[in-house]
Parts: structure tokens; C-alpha cells; sequence
């Protein structure tokens, strides 16, 4: 622009290449665009036009599209494909809110803002429409690789086809390749009308959470396909820790906090506290743009990490002497439920468990076997009559509750054993849980701590 010298991409149409169609998608693009405003979504800054064209001058984006950004690299670390599909949530979240739906999600429709440090940001949206999640459509719209089995077989559709879309996105960014990849259209559209479920390659390794949303997203019955509500509430999205500029700010505020506990003597509280900060550091350093204000978060962040290692060493040695103790209740539970096999077999799980910790086990299986047992010895204590057995049950699963987060459970506060015994394995539930959400901050702040991803760089 003369006025101010800013870069901006320029859209030609020509006037003769367009139809009733395309005229119907140019001034859809025109009316979504001029009236919305997000981080994450291509800016349209002004149209005009001549007697030949219209010419829609947009935000530039110098990093190129998501297809070449993945087809550089072959594959995306799940951590990279994280952050873009954080940013695509946000995308999609204010879209949402705005009841608009996409309807043509693909990589090359994901523009990257710049070389290094590239923020996502969504483009063309001759396609989009004021779509709410119960309005239902039959036009044929979009790419097939990426469109949702409901619109390729001209079925009606709503406002999901968006998630299906996404998930095909996450799906290539980690694996290198649609799910439908074909050599033909005939060939594409029978793996699409096929009502086999989509099945996820087994390398690269991929955390659970992300396995599980993109199962849940390549549902190809929309009834039974992850809600948007459900979407943006889940752990892999994890909108709470979006890179923005409020990042830094509750980081900021937990470190304060966290040095006060300390201060304070109290190691497990204080360790918590910079767990809870480095979850929001590692998306303050992706947000800074600014390269001597992120090296000094950079140099705080290492030095927050010493610290929380320190606590841990201190918390590690207290909790240990905890798991020493034992609970002899839990020995005369086992020997009174010795004519009840499910019970016995519910409290062989807890033991295990239990097990597993004491060897310093602390993992995502030992969670599922708390959580396995639980689930058991729940059903047990609403069937069981009053007597102390019952009372030593209640005991167990109070106690073991905290370990596997499991949700209150009402009804049954009336016995308890001592309160000695609650808080032994208490400790050991937060015992288990610290260090497992200790491992994952450093990681992460770790990671945070290496060279940002630059968009134009060659694959490794």
C-alpha cells in the first residue's frame, strides 16, 4: 500500500472467468472476510475494482502454505502439528461463535505469516457459510482428499464436515499423507464411500491423546464424530495453553506464587506451582516475537526448571518414605473378601497398582490400573450391605480416588477408616500425579528451550 508501504498479497479475478458460481463464492469471501477480525484468519484490508477485474487485497503471508510446509519436511513432530492445530482451534472457535462454517479446510488453504516462528492463518473462504451445527446443506462443496464422506456421497450435511476436515489435516501433518491418498478419483471415492473405519498408522509413536482425537475426528458417521464443543475441550487441543499474549502474564503469576511456597518451606506445593508455570512459559516463548525479550524468558525458564529439579529431589525423598508405610487395612480387606472373586480381583488390580508405584512405576499404566480397579470396587461399594467390610471398602476407594482422578462420588460418606490412613494413600495419589505432570513440564519446557521451527528450512 503507497500510503504506508506494508507488503500485502493482491487476489485478481477477471471479470470474464466468472460465472454464477464463482461470482456466488467471490462475494461470500468479500462479506466473511470484511467483517471479521482474528489472529488467525487472513485479513482482507480492502477490494476494488476496474472495468476487467476485482482485485481483493489481503494480509501477506511470506511463509507459504501448510502443504508446503509438511511436504518439505515429509512428516511434523506431534509437538509442531500441536501448535498449528491449536491455532487452527482458535481459527475455528471464533468461527464457530460466529456460526460460519469453512466448508474447503485443507493445507493449502493454511497460510504461515512468516519464515521463522510462523502463526497459522486461515484463507480463502470463497466456500464458507453462515452454517449453524443443526442447519444441513446438500451442495457439493470443497477438495475430496479432505471432505467429510457425508458431502462426497451428496448426503446431507452440517457444520462437521469441518472437524472431518481437520482431522484429515492432522492426519497428514503427522503421517506425511492423506488418509485417502489415491492415484484416481474412482479409486479416492471408493476408500470414501468404504465404511471401514480409518485406521492410524503405528509409526510414527504418537501420545495417546492425540490418537484418541483423531480417531474421534475421522468418524465417518457425523452423529458419531467428536462435537465441536468436544473438540476445543480436548486435552490434545489444550486452548488453555494457546500461545497469546496473556501467556506470559500467568506464568508470570504462578512463578510469584511459586517462589512465595518455597519461601515458605513447602517443596510439593512449590514444585507443583513451576509445573503449572512452565506449562504456560512454552507458549509465551512461541508467542514472543521479539528475539532479545524470548532470550530472556529463555534464561528464566532454565533456571525455573533447576529449581523445580531441586524440589523434586526433595519431594521424591518424602513421598518415598510415605509408600514405605503400607495400609494394613487393605491386608484384612482382602482376607474378609475372600468368598467375593470380582472384589478380590478389583483389590489384586489396587495392589498392583500400587506395586508398580512403590517401583518407581509412575506412569500412565499405573493410572489405568487405579482407574480399572476403581471402576470395580465403585459398583461393589453400591451394592455392598452395611458391615465393616463395607466401611474397609469406602476406605479403598476413597483412598485410591485422588490416584486416578476419578470423579466425587455420592453417597458413601459416611464411614471412613482413620485419618491416618486416607492421607497415607492420599500422598500416594499426588505422590504419582506430581511426578508424572513433573516429567511432562520439564519436557516441555526443555523443548521450549531449542531453536524455533523456521518455516522455509530444508527436511531433515
Amino acid at each position: 500500500q503507497r500510503d504506508t508501504r506494508e507488503v500485502v498479497a493482491i487476489k485478481c479475478v477477471s471479470k470474464r472467468s466468472l460465472n454464477r458460481v464463482s461470482v456466488e463464492n467471490l462475494l461470500t469471501e468479500i462479506e466473511i472476510l470484511k467483517t471479521i477480525r482474528h489472529p488467525h484468519i487472513v485479513e482482507l484490508k480492502d477490494f476494488q475494482w476496474d472495468s476487467d477485474h476485482i482485485y481483493l487485497i489481503m494480509e501477506f503471508c511470506a511463509g507459504g502454505d501448510l502443504s508446503r510446509f509438511i511436504r518439505m519436511r515429509r512428516i511434523l513432530p506431534e509437538k509442531v502439528a500441536r501448535i498449528f492445530l491449536q491455532q487452527l482451534a482458535c481459527a475455528l472457535k471464533f468461527l464457530h461463535d460466529h456460526n460460519i462454517s469453512h466448508l474447503d479446510l485443507k493445507p493449502q488453504n493454511i497460510l504461515l505469516s512468516a519464515p521463522e516462528n510462523p502463526q497459522l492463518k486461515l484463507a480463502d473462504f470463497g466456500f464458507a457459510q453462515h452454517m449453524s451445527p443443526w442447519d444441513e446443506k446438500h451442495v457439493l462443496r470443497g477438495s475430496p482428499l479432505y471432505m467429510a464422506p457425508e458431502m462426497v456421497c451428496r448426503q446431507q450435511y452440517d457444520a462437521r464436515v469441518d472437524l472431518w476436515s481437520v482431522g484429515v489435516i492432522l492426519y497428514e501433518a503427522l503421517f506425511g499423507r492423506p488418509p485417502f491418498a489415491s492415484r484416481s478419483f474412482a479409486e479416492l471415492e471408493e476408500k470414501i464411500r468404504s465404511d471401514r473405519a480409518v485406521e492410524l498408522p503405528s509409526r510414527p509413536l504418537l501420545s495417546p491423546e492425540c490418537r484418541d482425537l483423531l480417531g474421534q475426528l475421522l468418524e465417518r458417521d457425523p452423529m458419531k464424530r467428536i462435537s465441536f464443543e468436544h473438540f476445543f475441550a480436548h486435552p490434545f487441543v489444550d486452548m488453555e495453553h494457546v500461545p497469546g499474549p496473556e501467556s506470559l502474564c500467568k506464568a508470570t503469576d504462578l512463578v510469584v506464587e511459586a517462589v512465595k511456597k518455597d519461601q515458605e518451606g513447602d517443596a510439593s506445593a512449590a514444585l507443583s506451582l513451576y509445573c503449572k508455570a512452565l506449562e504456560y512459559f512454552v507458549p509465551a516463548l512461541h508467542y514472543e516475537s521479539d528475539a532479545r525479550r524470548k532470550e530472556a524468558i529463555r534464561a528464566k525458564v532454565g533456571q525455573y526448571i533447576s529449581r523445580a529439579e531441586e524440589l523434586k529431589a526433595l519431594v521424591t525423598s518424602s513421598s518415598k518414605s510415605l509408600l514405605q508405610q503400607g495400609n494394613p487395612a487393605r491386608a484384612l480387606l482382602k482376607e474378609m473378601a475372600k468368598d467375593k472373586p470380582r472384589l478380590c480381583t478389583a483389590l489384586e488390580m489396587a495392589s498392583a497398582a500400587i506395586a508398580k508405584e512403590e517401583e518407581g512405576k509412575d506412569d500412565g499404566d499405573t493410572l489405568e490400573l487405579y482407574q480399572q480397579s476403581l471402576g470395580e470396587l465403585l459398583l461393589l461399594l453400591a451394592a455392598e450391605p452395611a458391615g465393616r467390610r463395607r466401611e474397609l471398602l469406602h476406605a479403598e476407594v476413597s483412598a485410591s480416588r485422588g490416584t486416578a482422578a476419578w470423579p466425587p462420588w455420592h453417597g458413601f460418606e459416611g464411614t471412613f477408616l482413620s485419618l491416618h490412613q486416607i492421607q497415607n494413600l492420599m500422598a500416594r495419589a499426588e505422590y504419582l500425579k506430581d511426578q508424572m505432570k513433573m516429567r511432562e513440564a520439564q519436557s516441555m519446557g526443555k523443548e521450549a528451550l531449542a531453536e524455533p521451527v523456521r518455516s522455509s528450512e530444508s527436511p531433515s
